[in-house]
């Protein structure tokens, strides 16, 4: 008998908050942020922690002292028990082992205790981590490091302190070591871009704003489905009769038993410092979105990654299980994480938006023609960035771009493109600085203000004052985009200076006329990427091998690109990462990508052989009982009666033969793939060879769903899974 779905959220009332928690007063309690820190450190303490944050300046240990007493002295006045190093390995997920403060003394006395050793670094075990060959197993000596431009947080009772993950010779085993080096990367390049246009800009900041989409399904129902429990989605399931063809879900009324999940969940991220601002139905039913206001980079990623953490526990609570895979139902909108980049000055100026001024306006042009240059350089490295056994199902369906990577800037801007592109060569004359000036660039801001429209297609468009990469799977740990397009900008705008100053230095031009000569020549040689039709049309695959674009269609096929001699070129030269990590970050993917569709096929063959085939040999027990009454009682004329029981065990034999064999030809294929010397020929081997199978076997058991009666049906069906009461 199937699971029934819980209607009642614990008997809990909708979440209202009270006067006295308000969204603004609740913000950042549980944080050790610039206010906890004015109150809990010392001047000097305070003064070096902002510099190490502003300009990675290091923190000596005397100070290092001062800053964990006083974060201790915080945390325990919270009620604070333990600390954690909390850090992101190549796992997708985040990771944390807590200790407590309570520590003894030689004579046998006890105290609290929080150091500023224990503060700066850790040494985890890390032998069960993922490491792609960078250490042995039995090698196990990993590094935790403090990052500071991330602020401590205090979640239930313990102290968390944001840190990277290396290796005992140094090398990067988590994502956000490369996300740091590429931030400061970026930083340093576009520093040195904006001080042609404004000589006060000392630092520059990545910042993202991330749109989280999810799904919600009853949690009692979940535990009905094995596939949904292991591997995050159905391995099969016939389509509802209602799915999201009506459109009434989207912006829809939010269920009020969702709207209590998510009225909890943000006061938990507000605590917490997340500033989520907005919440919505999407597209197809039970899935929502979260999104929140822009944050710097770095900072934005942890907030993601522990918002995700926050909506499981809060989602259990309300009764519900929360779905982060980017495709967990077949025939309708599957889940991504919209990554809303641009680049911002400490001096509070949007580099992706224009101004005021023609000045103002070139520099947002810079920045502009900068990233659409270092995206159709390096596209086949971006694509790379959001590949996943799971977002493979996503990509080039109709809700998430194509794996064709390419920018929309819309026709209003391309227009203004296109003029720019028709300058004359070297130096301008006054009457044609003027025209260019007022007459081109002038107009920039009133042209966006108009431009509007979106493409939902394009994997990689300008939204008026930022770039929003669409691609990334719902539930990847979006540094890993951010990682690459931060690295490949920095490497971009680093060239595009040397070009400049070449052309004031050789050429005599002034600084106006270089940027615009050398603005020209992107404008010309990136125009390959530049598309604002429809990315699903076959016409654009076509028309996109003519442009030579890449058209990685699944994760071996991107990842490839990781080790190749200009990516280790790229990675090198901007110090991001060395051509050893690169290596093992790709390593690590494709072993990813392996184990995915193996505990898939793995799961599959257990509800074919344990649910499904049981389930149809009881039905067919049934029809032959009926039909061997009826032609008792008829005698002869029992045909006429018994030919649609016929017919459904001739149907129903077809489609468990076909399963069965299919099933056991997955099952020695796999045993062949596993049996493969390298990683790489063993994610081939799954992609092209087990996959399949799993496509194959569920067409045979979707079959089975629709013929055999639905009280011995034993799985939960996605009209009882995707409506919630």
């Amino acid at each position: 008998m199937r699971f029934k779905a819980v209607t009642e959220s614990n008997n809990r009332t909708p979440f209202v908050i009270s006067e006295m928690e308000r969204r603004s007063t609740l913000f950042g309690k549980h944080v050790f942020n610039d206010e906890k820190m004015l109150q809990f450190l010392t001047r000097d303490a305070y003064d070096k922690v902002q510099a190490a944050i502003f300009s990675g300046s290091k923190i000596d240990r005397k100070i290092a002292d001062q800053v964990a007493e006083g974060m201790k002295a915080w945390a325990m006045s919270m009620g604070a028990t333990h600390y954690t190093h909390w850090f992101q390995p190549l796992t997708g997920s985040t990771a944390e082992k807590h200790d407590a403060f309570f520590d003894l003394q030689e004579n046998g006395r006890a105290m609290e205790k929080f150091g500023g050793s224990q503060l700066v670094q850790q040494e985890p075990d890390a032998s069960s981590f993922p490491s792609g060959g960078i250490r042995n197993t039995f090698e196990a000596r990993g590094y935790t490091a403090w990052d500071p431009t991330s602020p401590a947080f205090i979640y239930k009772t313990t102290l968390c302190i944001p840190t990277i993950f290396v290796a005992y010779t140094g090398e990067a085993l988590d994502n956000k070591a490369p996300l740091l080096r590429a931030l400061n990367a970026v930083d340093e390049a576009a520093t040195a871009v904006a001080q042609y246009f404004d000589k006060n800009v000392k630092k520059v900041y990545a910042t993202l704003g991330w749109e989280q989409e999810y799904f919600l399904i009853d949690k009692a129902l979940a535990k009905s489905r094995p596939d949904i429990l292991i591997t995050g989605r159905t391995l099969l399931g016939s389509s509802a009769a209602k799915g999201q063809q009506l459109d009434d879900h989207y912006f829809g009324v939010i269920p009020s038993r969702v709207l209590a999940f998510m009225s909890e969940l943000e006061k938990e991220s507000m605590l917490l410092g997340i500033p989520v601002k907005t919440r919505h139905n999407e597209v197809a039913p039970n899935q929502f979105e979260v999104a929140p206001v822009y944050e710097e980079a770095n900072l934005s990623v942890d907030h993601n990654l522990l918002l995700m953490d926050i909506m499981e526990e809060v989602a259990d609570r309300h009764n519900f299980k929360v779905l982060f895979h980017e495709k967990p139902f077949a025939g309708i909108n599957g889940s991504g994480k919209h990554n809303n980049w641009s680049l911002s000055t400490d001096t509070g100026v949007n580099l992706l938006s224009p101004g005021s001024t023609p000045m103002k306006n070139l520099q947002f042009l810079t920045f502009f023609v900068n990233t659409i240059k270092a995206v159709d350089r390096y596209e086949e490295l971006l694509r790379s960035s959001i590949a996943s056994a799971s977002n493979d199902h996503r990509l080039g369906s109709n809700e998430a771009p194509p794996a064709i990577i390419s920018i929309f800037i819309g026709q209003q801007l391309a227009d203004v493109l296109d003029e720019l592109e028709g300058v004359s060569k070297g130096k301008l004359s006054p009457q044609e600085k003027t025209e260019l000036k007022l007459n081109v660039v002038g107009k920039i801001p009133e042209i966006l203000l108009d431009n509007t429209d979106r493409n939902r297609t394009s994997p990689f468009a300008f939204t008026g004052n930022k770039f929003e990469m669409r691609g990334v799977g719902a539930k990847m740990n979006c540094g890993k985009p951010m990682t690459v397009l931060n690295t490949i900008m920095a490497n971009q705008l680093k060239e595009f200076k040397k070009e400049v100053d070449a052309l004031i230095d050789k050429k005599s031009l002034k600084k106006d006329e270089a940027v615009f000569n050398v603005l020209r020549e992107y404008i010309k040689t990136s125009k390959r990427i530049r598309f604002d039709g429809d990315g699903y049309s076959f016409n654009w695959q076509e028309e996109a091998r003519n442009r030579k674009l890449s058209n990685n269609k699944n994760t071996p096929e991107a990842l490839q690109v990781l080790t190749s001699k200009e990516s280790e070129e790229l990675f090198a030269n901007t110090g991001v990462m060395s051509a050893i990590e690169l290596k093992a970050h790709q390593e690590v993917e494709l072993g990813n990508y392996v184990h995915h569709i193996q505990i898939e096929g793995r799961i599959l063959r257990e509800l074919v052989y344990n649910y499904i085939v049981p389930a149809a040999v009881r039905y067919q027990n049934e029809l032959l009982e009926n039909i061997g009454g009826l032609k008792e009682v008829y005698g002869a004329a029992h045909k006429s009666f018994t030919e649609p029981q016929l017919n459904i065990l001739e149907s129903m034999a077809e489609h468990m033969v076909a399963a069965k064999k299919l099933t056991d030809k997955m099952i020695e294929a796999m045993e062949r793939a596993d049996n493969m010397g390298t990683v790489a020929k063993k994610a081939q081997s799954y992609c092209n060879g087990i996959k399949p199978f799993l496509t194959e076997i569920r067409t045979h058991l979707d079959g089975l769903e629709k013929l055999i009666s639905d009280d011995l049906w034993p799985l939960t069906k996605y009209r009882e899974l995707l409506f919630i009461k």
